[in-house]
């Protein structure tokens, strides 16, 4: 059965089952009882090139769901992000879904990473046809690289690819502006997550779009974001000068990354 098939009627089936306390009418809040990795908000100021970056989240894992959090300002010149990456999460069950995220390559060598989820309140598990329910607010993750990727690759078992986005400087800059935009606007004006309409792939597409409009057409491979590193490819936004599946290989850092985990230098050792 073709992908798209199996998870339009996965949406069906279970989407049909609607949830008792759901209401079309709800609106979006930021005040919930929320779980407590996706509690804290995250909020920018910008200066001209100064940048002051609030609740940069940090977990430190001993299971998925036992961990402890702190959270960190940081403030830097808009010059000091140089690079990004595009990191895709396929689903271990279903890999044409993933999660995808970015990562922002700092001049002192830390990475600032960016998730875009669905925000989970106490006690409620994600799944695809709630998403589609409007049962979850839509939160950007700011937060340490290592965060990100090992509760990922360690605790959900999960493979994470991690991509050198082909830019320059300036469009880096402009990317990472326009994320820390929509951090503010999404503290202000709350959204639902939407599993096909704002999603965490749909979201990094709408910022690319914003810079250079048209980059990135809604199709299949945003709806089917484990292909969203081969759509990417396709568009050049990655590196073209060898072949997709050897590109894709070498973005493979699970093993890195579990071996990694608790380093000071995990960001340059899983680029290695």
């Amino acid at each position: 059965m073709r992908p798209i098939l199996c998870y339009t009627l996965l949406l069906l089936v279970v989407g049909c089952k609607t949830p008792a306390h759901f209401s079309a009418f709800e609106a979006p809040s930021n005040d919930r009882a929320w779980e407590p990795s996706l509690a804290v908000l995250s909020r920018a100021d910008v200066d001209q090139d100064h940048v002051k970056l609030y609740n940069v989240r940090r977990c430190h894992y001993v299971t998925e769901d036992v961990y402890t959090t702190e959270y960190r300002d940081r403030e830097f010149s808009l010059d000091d992000v140089q690079t990004v990456d595009f990191i895709v999460v396929p689903f271990k069950d279903f890999p044409s879904l993933a999660h995808t995220m970015l990562s922002f390559g700092m001049a002192d060598g830390s990475q600032i990473g960016v998730s875009v989820e669905a925000r989970l309140e106490k006690h409620e598990t994600y799944s695809v046809a709630k998403g589609a329910l409007k049962q979850f607010e839509l939160i950007y993750v700011i937060a340490d690289e290592q965060d990100l990727i090992t509760l990922r690759t360690q605790h959900r078992d999960t493979d994470v690819y991690v991509y050198r986005a082909q830019a320059t400087t300036t469009q880096v800059q402009a990317l990472f502006l326009d994320v820390l935009q929509r951090v503010n606007q999404l503290g202000q004006q709350p959204e639902f997550y939407n599993t096909l309409a704002n999603n965490c792939t749909t979201n990094l597409a709408m910022h690319i779009n914003a810079l250079k409009p048209d980059t990135i057409p809604y199709g299949m491979q945003l709806l089917l974001p484990g292909h969203s590193d081969k759509l990417g490819y396709r568009l050049a936004l990655l590196d073209t000068s060898v072949p997709f599946e050897t590109l894709r290989a070498r973005a493979l850092v699970t093993a890195k990354a579990n071996a990694a985990n608790g380093s000071a230098d995990f960001s340059r050792r899983i680029r290695q």
